[in-house]
């Protein structure tokens, strides 16, 4: 290897414009909201049939409550996950794509959370009203560990272990 080759170093990362960097980003993460926003879409329109069953009537007062609870839950999580959309379309062209893409991240990221909750609360749901059977609990708390493990863990510690600094 030649002095020259030696001295060269190899670049890291891209290299992009903030605007450049800007646009891939927001290309990314738009696909991640649109695998996110039809998950929450199908849900919350679920959740939204379920009043109208003719068993409804019949589910006690703490069932009644968990459902309302999820329904919320689900709507706001909607709402973050469209908020990237209608965020971008009202910035657009004012020359402001990177704060606008680090706005929609955050929405991203609240959806996210209020996705794990609606999820958390229609399974605690369904298994109650399924098997009234006292490990409903101990159930949901492994699939939410399962979620946070899958949904952040990972991500967290593959960031952190393989970003360069």
């Amino acid at each position: 290897m030649s002095t020259a080759e030696g001295s060269v170093r190899r670049s890291r990362g891209r290299d992009e414009t903030e605007e450049e960097r800007a646009d891939r980003m927001w290309g990314e993460l738009i696909q991640e909201v649109r695998v996110a926003q039809m998950g929450v879409q199908i849900l919350f329109g679920f959740l939204l049939t379920v009043v109208f069953a003719p068993t409804f009537a019949d589910l006690p007062d703490t069932d009644r409550r968990i459902y309302i609870v999820t329904v919320v839950l689900g709507a706001t999580a909607t709402g973050a996950l469209i908020g990237p959309v209608s965020l971008h379309r009202l910035v657009s062209g004012r020359r402001v794509k990177p704060q606008a893409v680090t706005w929609a991240s955050r929405l991203t990221l609240v959806g996210l959370v209020l996705l794990l909750a609606t999820m958390v609360c229609s399974l605690l749901l369904i298994l109650r009203v399924a098997t009234h059977d006292p490990y409903v609990p101990w159930l949901v708390t492994g699939v939410v560990l399962w979620y946070v493990l899958c949904w952040f863990a990972l991500p967290l510690w593959t960031r952190r272990r393989h970003t360069s600094h």
